[in-house]
């Protein structure tokens, strides 16, 4: 396992650049509420990003047209998303429109966002499915939100509607992810200490309830090819579930504290993870192996004060599409890129009051929201992908690392594949 602590001084490391802002209006009511942003999201098509403005609204906005405004290079960015096509819900025909601004009242203080898209040949799991209200066609998006009171609420973004309200958890639902294979199964995290999936081609039927945790369900995420959940959550749990059998594959150990965020690599070959530890963990899923360790605290604490050092709190890690840089918050008020063969911070930027980040579809911007209800956007570091890097990603999207270890292939090739050296 390498370990890469971070002796941050900001004066010897590239600062990152901010490209642009979304600041949330006040108002003297919200106060006592509370404003936090504990989640930002992008549309999978990368049509739209969503946040929580605070007590009980989201705004969706359409990216491309966000993005458009913000100046990139002392020029004004003139990159375009391709903008897909548009129909509402139940619709006999497709209705094309410029995607526009909704602000979503979710009646009562939001935790969680997740964007899901719909592909037709990704069947329901019941048999019964000639009674279904809904039939999502290809330009299906929705949005799923996660209350305080323990309900999920499901919208079409395209119409800003009210399609689906979930009520079987029983406190808040911190966490929501959408498998990324079009099926439309949703997974939710609570701190009712469990997950529960969601088929919504079936209605927003519940299918399954995944028991396990001790304590609080802080996150969850898919694998690529939606075979494989990660969960995390309170007393240092990882655990990762077969979303075929729904069944607990393995607990991954090495956490000192509580693990609140994870996220796959695009090729499903890591795991990233972020603690109350101080420390972001690179993990192979598939052997329960650590391969890195980020430190945002050096000397890092020892595991008896792990909980201690709530000024280097990690909040938040968000892998990037290219499968080579990580993102991370901290308490610190620090924003790192990281990448994944560096032993340092590759950027850093100054943030306050980070909770919550995530990479655009792209891959070029890094969006960061914080407790007073606002986002950040930064430009992320430019890299170019080797070549070896591109082919690594390309076979270990089809093939586990026990896989990989059967091919009669050099050992320093072997080490290459699997990531023992990055």
């Amino acid at each position: 396992m390498a370990s890469f602590p971070d002796t941050l001084n900001q004066d010897d490391f590239v600062r990152s650049r901010t490209i642009g802002e979304l600041i949330k209006p006040t108002a003297p009511f919200e106060q006592k509420y509370g404003r936090e942003n504990w989640t930002v999201a992008f549309a999978p098509d990368g049509s739209y990003f969503a946040w929580s403005q605070g007590h009980r609204t989201v705004k969706l906005v359409p990216w491309s047209q966000c993005h458009n405004n913000f100046v990139v290079d002392g020029i004004k960015n003139s990159t375009s998303s391709l903008i897909p096509r548009f129909s509402r819900q139940n619709s006999n025909e497709c209705q094309k429109s410029q995607p526009y601004e909704h602000t979503i009242d979710c009646g009562d203080i939001v935790w969680s966002l997740a964007f899901g898209s719909s592909v037709p040949e990704k069947q329901s799991r019941c048999v019964n499915i000639e009674w279904h209200r809904f039939n999502f066609g290809q330009d299906q998006l929705l949005l799923a939100t996660g209350l305080n009171n323990g309900r999920i609420k499901i919208w079409d973004v395209y119409t800003g509607k009210l399609l689906l309200n979930l009520m079987d958890h029983s406190e808040v639902v911190r966490d929501l992810t959408f498998a990324p294979d079009g099926s439309l199964i949703l997974v939710s995290a609570s701190r009712d200490k469990t997950l529960r999936v969601w088929d919504l081609k079936d209605d927003g039927n519940m299918m399954k309830v995944l028991r396990g945790h001790q304590n609080w369900v802080y996150c969850c995420a898919f694998s690529p090819d939606s075979s494989v959940l990660c969960s995390v959550g309170a007393g240092k749990a990882v655990f990762l579930w077969d979303m075929d059998k729904y069944t607990m594959i393995r607990k991954l150990e090495g956490h000192h504290n509580d693990v609140v965020s994870c996220e796959f690599s695009p090729d499903g070959a890591l795991l990233a993870t972020a603690s109350y530890d101080t420390r972001v963990y690179v993990w192979d899923p598939h052997t329960g192996s650590i391969l890195l360790e980020f430190g945002h605290l050096f000397p890092p604490p020892s595991p008896i004060f792990a909980g201690g050092a709530n000024g280097h709190w990690v909040k938040s890690v968000s892998f990037c599409h290219d499968g080579t840089h990580i993102a991370s918050l901290a308490d610190d008020q620090i924003l790192r890129f990281w990448r994944i063969d560096e032993a340092h911070p590759v950027e850093v930027a100054p943030l306050s009051k980070g909770l919550s980040c995530a990479f655009s579809t792209d891959g070029s911007v890094l969006a960061a929201g914080t407790q007073d209800g606002n986002v950040f956007f930064w430009s992320t570091p430019k890299y170019v992908s080797n070549l070896q890097h591109l082919c690594r990603m390309a076979i270990r999207r089809l093939m586990t690392t026990s896989e990989v270890k059967k091919l009669p292939l050099p050992p320093k090739m072997m080490e290459f594949l699997s990531y023992q050296t990055m």
